[in-house]
Order: C-alpha cells, then structure tokens, then sequence
C-alpha cells in the first residue's frame, strides 16, 4: 500500500487504480456514497408520482434518440451490425405508446466522441417521459426533481462547485435568444434584437459583427441553417455564464429533431436544456408526435449526414409507424447522472465520479513496473 502520510496523490494512478484510491481516500468513498444516494432519491421521487421504472436495449439497429457518433458491433449469428445505445429516447417513447403514461429509466449510454473533465464514451443517463405534459410541465418537475436530489443527498438545497454557491432551488428561465442578448459582449456593439435572428442572412451579420470585434472568433459555415449558427452563437457567447440553475428554452428546429415546433413560431421548438455551475446536464421537450413532420425532420437530418455531419439522425422507419398508431402529447427530458453528482460533490472531472473511467491502456512495461510485490517463499 502506499505509505500513509502522503496517500495517493498521482491522479491518472488513482483512477487506474480505484481499489487502492478508494482504501487511502476517504473522501473518494464519500463520493460514491453520495453518488448512490443520488439515484436513490431519484427513483423514490418517480416511483411516488406513479412512474414505471424500465429497461430498452443497450444495443439498436438504429442508432437514434440523440445527435452523436455511435459505437458499432457486430452480432454474428444475425450477421448485422448494432449500434451500442446513444439514447434510450425511440424506444421510451413507443411504450408511452403502448399505453405506459409515465416512464424512466436509469440508463447506461455509449458516445464515440471525445473526452474531457465532462465527457466519458460510457455514461449514466436518467430519462422520464411523461403523457398529458409539454415542456412548461417538465420545467416546473424538473426544479422540484434536483431540488429534492440535493437536499436528500447533501441536506441542502445549495452546493458549491468550482468557487460558486449554488443554490438548486433557485431557477432562472432564458430562451436561447434572450440569453444571446443578454450576455452579448460590449465590445461587439448593440445588442440584438429579436428581429436579428429571424434569417440566415442577418443571423450571419450578427457573427460577422462579433468576429470583427471579439476573440476567439467564432467559427461560421453561411451554409449552415439560421437555427444552427443561432445555436453555435450561444455556445459561443452565453453558455459559460449560466453558473446559477436555468432553464434555455426554445430551441431551433434545425437542431432539434424529435421536438414539437412552437404554435406560433414554426421554425422554433418547445425544447429547455439545464445548465448549472457552467456544466449541461440536461435536455427536454414537447415531443413530435405527427409522423409525417417527424419523416420530413428525419431526411432534413439524412441532408446533414450526406453533408458530413456524421452525428446526424437516421432515418427510423419503425419509429414513424409507432408514432402512426398515436404517441399522446408528451414531455420528456434526459438528465445526466455523472454531472449532477459533480455538482453535488464538488468534483472537478467527471472521471472522479465514475468508478472506473475510461483511460489510455498502459504499456506493458508499466502495468509489470506497478505490480504489486508478494512475499517471497
């Protein structure tokens, strides 16, 4: 074991080695502890408003429910590639059909992308869906959801996070384009207006004001639909602010292909994402219910892929037919377990809340220098 006084304080060594972190740390165990508690009060404040927990295939034939690059399998016996699941969303949504009006599941997802402090491929999710709701429903769950969480795990509704006080019972509500308006820098002059973003053509002068002005510059493609670059300018402008709980709401549908458009604004959706301490940590909306609106967002989305987007959807034809036979109005929302159990612990990368994270292998010579020694006989 490593000498006490001063433990073990190589990282990538503790994460590769959790068994002996979690021996020589005591606050690692915490961690873990406060982890498990989290899913804990999650499933009782489900299973007491009538939610059914259950569980749909980590491996699809579709790769859908969620704009990422999958992991892809192959299953001998059938001889057809599978996709390891990006999301549980598709297949949730055909129970609400089957007539389950409340459901979630506590789900493991796989993502072919990079990693970071807030990224790792394998990730616990929690997504719900709700029958008779929108997504003004959703929001009002969703700061009772985290409210109750914090306060079951850490006695508290407020936590601090990378030097903030947060405080999950305290909720702000921006739309995307208020928060772009609102956090729009100084120096990039006036700030926009809700005219500024109704076409691609005067979306692109707002880029092209803020590059003249503002660094980084941000990057802009004029081929890209107006909803996209809108989506790309928050990123780029507002979303690192969001440090208090808010709710971003009302999304553009060139990014949002599985919401329900707006009654009154045809190129925007009823979609919110929940950004706290800077993280986002979840996602949510009406759902699209109309097949024939779903099959058009579905070949926009095939476009996007031919155009290189290789996180684009594909086309699901039995989606469409379950969505055929009716899928009643309906909230739904994924939140990410990993994420909230940083905010909630304090911890500044997510493999400090995953047990074992993925890492790099290590060179063979490594893996026989850091064996342990056994006693000679």
């Amino acid at each position: 074991m490593p000498e006490k006084w001063h433990g073990l304080q190589d990282v990538e060594l503790r994460y590769r080695q959790r068994y002996v972190d979690m021996v020589m740390n005591q606050d690692v165990r915490d961690v873990f502890v406060k982890r498990s508690k989290v899913v804990q009060s999650i499933r009782r404040f489900f299973d007491s408003r009538g939610y059914v927990e259950v569980e749909t295939p980590m491996m699809q034939q579709i790769a859908g429910g969620a704009a990422a690059r999958p992991f892809v399998t192959h299953h001998n016996t059938l001889d057809i590639d599978l996709y390891l699941r990006i999301a549980p969303e598709l297949y949730l949504k055909r129970l609400v059909v089957g007539g389950l009006d409340r459901v979630y599941e506590i789900n493991r997802n796989f993502r072919n992308e990079g990693m970071s402090t807030q990224h790792n491929p394998e990730f616990t999710m929690l997504e719900f869906y709700q029958a008779y709701a929108d997504y003004k429903d959703m929001m009002q769950l969703t700061e009772d959801l985290l409210s109750q969480v914090a306060q079951d795990v850490n006695g508290a509704t407020i936590t601090n996070f990378n030097g903030h006080e947060i405080d999950f019972a305290n909720w702000q509500r921006l739309s995307m384009r208020e928060a772009i308006m609102k956090y729009w820098p100084e120096e990039a002059g006036a700030k926009p207006e809700m005219s500024d973003f109704a076409s691609a053509e005067s979306v692109g002068k707002l880029v092209q004001r803020l590059n003249a002005t503002h660094t980084p510059h941000m990057a802009f493609d004029p081929k890209d639909p107006a909803g996209k670059t809108i989506a790309a300018l928050f990123e780029h402008i507002a979303e690192e602010h969001l440090i208090q709980p808010t709710i971003l709401y009302d999304f553009p549908v060139a990014i949002s292909p599985l919401s329900k458009n707006k009654r009154d604004e045809p190129d925007w959706v009823e979609r919110f994402e929940l950004f706290v301490g800077g993280l986002e940590i979840g996602n949510a909306f009406s759902e699209l219910n109309d097949p024939e609106e779903q099959r058009r967002r579905f070949e926009a989305q095939l476009q996007e892929k031919e155009r290189g987007d290789e996180e684009a959807h594909a086309m699901d034809e039995d989606y469409i037919r379950a969505l055929s036979y009716g899928l009643p109005p309906t909230g739904g929302e994924g939140i990410g377990i990993d994420r909230l159990t940083m905010l909630l612990t304090g911890a500044k990368s997510i493999r400090d809340v995953i047990l074992f994270p993925l890492l790099r292998p290590q060179a063979v010579q490594e893996l026989v220098t850091e064996e342990p020694e056994t006693e000679k006989k």
